[in-house]
């Protein structure tokens, strides 16, 4: 059974990796490994060692530290991943210049849940 901590540090690798808008195959060949290893270290299957941990980060270009945010909190270990496309959503609302503009999307979309 996978660690809580390689489930977390695998989730926020696919987080980082969908955010980017890169599949898992992309990022296998960057790292040269199979896109199935991919998938391992996301599910946190296979743990990352250091070095690859590094390597990933350098390849989706963010911060050694982004793996490891949340992780000190108490419900962070339980969390389901973010379907993928939230990650699309929320990169899609950031992307919008206007600030005004991206709060009214937002507010549509709070109004929209209830």
């Amino acid at each position: 059974m996978p660690h809580p901590t390689d489930i977390h540090v695998g989730r926020k690798v696919r987080e980082a990796r969908a955010a980017k808008g890169m599949s898992q195959e992309q990022l296998g060949k960057l790292l040269g490994v199979s896109f199935q290893q991919v998938q391992k270290y996301e599910k946190g299957t296979n743990r990352i060692g250091s070095s690859r941990l590094w390597d990933i980060a350098q390849a989706l270009e963010t911060p050694i530290t982004y793996f490891f945010d949340g992780i000190e909190d108490a419900g962070a270990l339980d969390q389901k991943a973010l379907p993928r496309r939230t990650i699309e959503l929320a990169k899609q609302i950031d992307s919008i210049p206007d600030d005004n503009v991206r709060n009214q999307v937002l507010n549509l979309i709070k109004a929209c849940a209830t």
